[in-house]
């Protein structure tokens, strides 16, 4: 009885879950045999983009192998697009649309390992930005010269939202993409990877053809349009190009000074950057910024901070500007190292906010680095577990960013050994680079690297919302101590300094204490800037 008891609850409360979501939730979320059947390979984007309309037209061509026999797929493009035709071996396909899911069917059945190309053509008016980039869509502006200033982000949203895509984390095509994008004469288009030329249509428009060499997220895959000065620079081992609007040549020069001391610190800490092949570039945009790989959104008005402004409150982050640092990182944290799902999104953010702390370090130090990271703990909500639903194209909490930047320092100091710590986190970077993965890989790989045991850790930050609390009350030359509001298998330990020396102490779920000779309140200091932990003393 009390085991059919258990089985109800748990249907229950997997019907508590699936409420929470829809049918459209879960068709872009999820991993049904129509995705999971077949790998791409490669994208071949051909468009052309109206500004005046704000619309789009144009194909994709999807080269793709078939990993198990089907006769149908999934792609994706958002139900207010119209599927004009999709042609397969100069067949045209028949196809159903559900929500924004467009369901292939093939004349015949695919066999496993074969290699087919099919092209969807497509045209309409894609969703407009409220608020990029923290809603999905195009953002269609003018520069103070009258001329079109347009770009598009799409992250969470969904790249199925201006183009035909297989719209899920989980496969990037293998051996890159080509984005061919004709705009109106007097503007251009700035993509990703390595411009190869442009082509006057004669038609009013130019086409802009560039070529993108590695995987690509295909919610990295990028328009920028606008009247863009190109600055060519270079460091030994990489090109470095900055687009900007014409008017913002001069300053853009000498704000984009930090590039270079940026990409010194990154690569000696993560590794050679990972897109070396296709260049980097920052393309200034009309919304703040996102991390659109090997073509960085760019838009914080060449202002230290984020906007201006210190997120950490500190002072610290005005030194830098948070767009460069942080979208930057994300090359390493989020375009090269992927999360399969959406869920998993902290292996982005929660590394690449932690990139701002270990640039902090490289230009200021440990002791700057541990004020700014620290200072970030403000932000922190804890409203729900940084993990989210699987399977459903749903984020967790977005305490995914600072939290996940805590704990990634907490585990620097339960390692406590700076030189494996960095040679453990440059060796991940190198181990996961152009791969796929997911937190139980992340996880896997601090525990054999580090030779500890940091899966109750792991366990604790990420899949609950509670805050460990360091519970301590002085009596005599007793120092008690022990853990409350954490899981029972919580096992981390703490340090502390006792007139000078450091001591590291394991407190568990039950009182604790050490004898330390002449202990007074004032004669000892916990770490807590080192471990994301409170701290609660009993009088």
């Amino acid at each position: 009885m009390k085991n059919s008891f258990l089985v109800v609850l748990l249907v229950l409360g997997i019907q508590q879950i699936n409420a929470q979501f829809t049918r459209r939730d879960s068709l872009q979320g999820g991993l049904r045999i129509e995705r999971t059947s077949y790998d791409v390979k490669r994208y071949d984007l051909n468009i052309t983009i109206h500004p005046e309309q704000k619309s789009i037209e144009g194909f994709n061509e999807i080269t793709f192998e078939v990993l198990v026999p089907t006769q149908k797929i999934q792609l994706d493009l958002f139900d207010n697009m119209k599927v004009d035709s999709i042609v397969w071996n100069t067949k045209k396909l028949q196809y159903q649309r559900e929500y924004d899911a467009v369901f292939i069917a093939f004349p015949e059945k695919l066999a496993s390992k074969s290699n087919h190309k099919l092209q969807f053509y497509y045209s309409g008016n894609p969703k407009i930005a409220k608020n990029a980039p923290w809603d999905g869509g195009f953002v269609f502006k003018k520069d103070s010269n009258g001329k079109d200033f347009i770009g598009v982000a799409v992250q969470g949203t969904g790249a199925s939202l201006w183009y035909p895509v297989k719209d899920s984390q989980s496969d990037e095509p293998d051996f890159g993409a080509s984005i061919k994008v004709a705009v109106p004469n007097g503007v251009m288009n700035v993509s990703n990877g390595r411009f190869l030329g442009s082509e006057d249509l004669k038609n009013g428009y130019t086409r802009w053809d560039w070529e993108v060499k590695n995987p690509i997220n295909n919610y990295t895959i990028t328009v920028n349009i606008a009247d863009y000065v190109h600055i060519q620079d270079k460091m030994p081992d990489l090109d470095l190009d900055y687009y900007v609007l014409r008017e913002n040549e001069t300053k853009a020069r000498e704000h984009f000074a930090e590039v270079k001391p940026m990409m010194e610190c990154f690569q000696s800490k993560f590794g050679r950057y990972p897109f070396w092949e296709d260049g980097y570039k920052l393309v200034e945009t009309p919304y703040l910024g996102m991390e659109h790989q090997s073509a960085v959104a760019y838009g914080n008005k060449y202002k230290k901070g984020y906007m201006g402004f210190d997120l950490s409150g500190t002072g610290v982050g005005m030194f830098f500007d948070y767009i460069t640092i942080h979208e930057t990182g994300h090359e390493w944290f989020g375009n090269s190292i992927t999360s399969t799902d959406i869920a998993d999104m902290w292996i982005h953010e929660g590394f690449t906010t932690y990139s701002e702390t270990v640039f902090v370090e490289c230009m200021k130090g440990y002791d700057d680095a541990m004020k700014y990271i620290n200072g970030q703990a403000r932000n922190i909500r804890n409203d729900k577990p940084i993990i989210g639903q699987f399977g459903v194209n749903n984020e967790g909490s977005g305490d995914m960013y600072y939290k996940g930047s805590l704990l990634l320092n907490t585990l620097r100091h339960v390692i406590a050994d700076d030189e494996k710590w960095w040679k453990l986190l440059y060796d991940y970077t190198e181990t996961y680079k152009k791969k796929i993965i997911t937190t139980e890989t992340v996880i896997t790989y601090f525990n054999e690297a580090s030779g500890m045991d940091l899966t109750p850790i792991f366990n604790q930050y990420l899949y609950t919302n509670k805050i460990p609390v360091l519970n301590y009350e002085v009596t005599g030359d007793y120092l008690n101590y022990s853990w409350s509001n954490v899981n029972e298998d919580f096992n981390m330990p703490i340090d502390i300094d006792f007139e000078g020396k450091k001591m590291r102490l394991y407190p568990t779920l039950e009182n604790q204490k050490i004898k330390l000779k002449k202990l007074r309140k004032r004669s000892f200091q916990i770490y807590d800037n080192q471990f994301f932990i409170k701290l609660e003393e009993k009088d």
